[in-house]
């Protein structure tokens, strides 16, 4: 891994960055609604608008990204003892399907939570696939019986109940 540089994300490589984010949809689901041409300057447009609250690292080979890592950044409410709260979710790390089980998807993992430590965040969790759940495991990433997920727009248990109208 010595010909590999992980580091955060320079603007220049952000067409790069949608690339992997395509591909890894393409990968994941099929291929996209949006072609890969009308998905990179939308995408680049908007990791540029939301580069305050989300941060890239890349895995980089020479001068090719062949892997990032996202770092998404909330405040949280205050309370008396901590004014100031805030909390992450690591999002879209993904490693070039050539360039896997080599540690990369591991040292961007550790990249962001060494980037978490230094911005003092509280918590930082995480939504994986199956595959990846070990390696969230290895990095001290722990199953949470207070952390619930609802998806909204399902149908639940709750459907037509409340008083939120749609």
């Amino acid at each position: 891994m010595n010909d590999v540089t992980i580091r955060p994300c320079r603007t220049e490589e952000l067409p790069a960055v949608a690339a992997l984010r395509w591909h890894w949809v393409r990968e994941s689901y099929g291929t996209p609604d949006a072609a890969l041409d009308e998905f990179v300057p939308r995408f680049v447009a908007w990791a540029r608008e939301n580069e305050s609250t989300h941060r890239c690292v890349v895995v980089v080979r020479g001068d090719v990204v062949i892997g990032m890592a996202w770092l998404a950044i909330t405040g949280r409410v205050p309370h008396p003892g901590a004014f100031t709260r805030v909390s992450g979710d690591v999002q879209c790390v993904y490693v070039m399907p050539g360039e896997r089980d080599r540690g990369l998807g591991g040292e961007l993992i550790e990249a962001v939570l060494a980037w978490a430590r230094e911005l003092g965040l509280e918590r930082v969790t995480v939504h994986s696939s199956d595959r990846a759940v070990p390696a969230y495991s290895r990095h001290g990433f722990e199953v949470s019986p207070r952390l619930l997920q609802y998806e909204v727009g399902r149908d639940g248990p709750s459907q037509g109940r409340g008083t939120h109208s749609r």
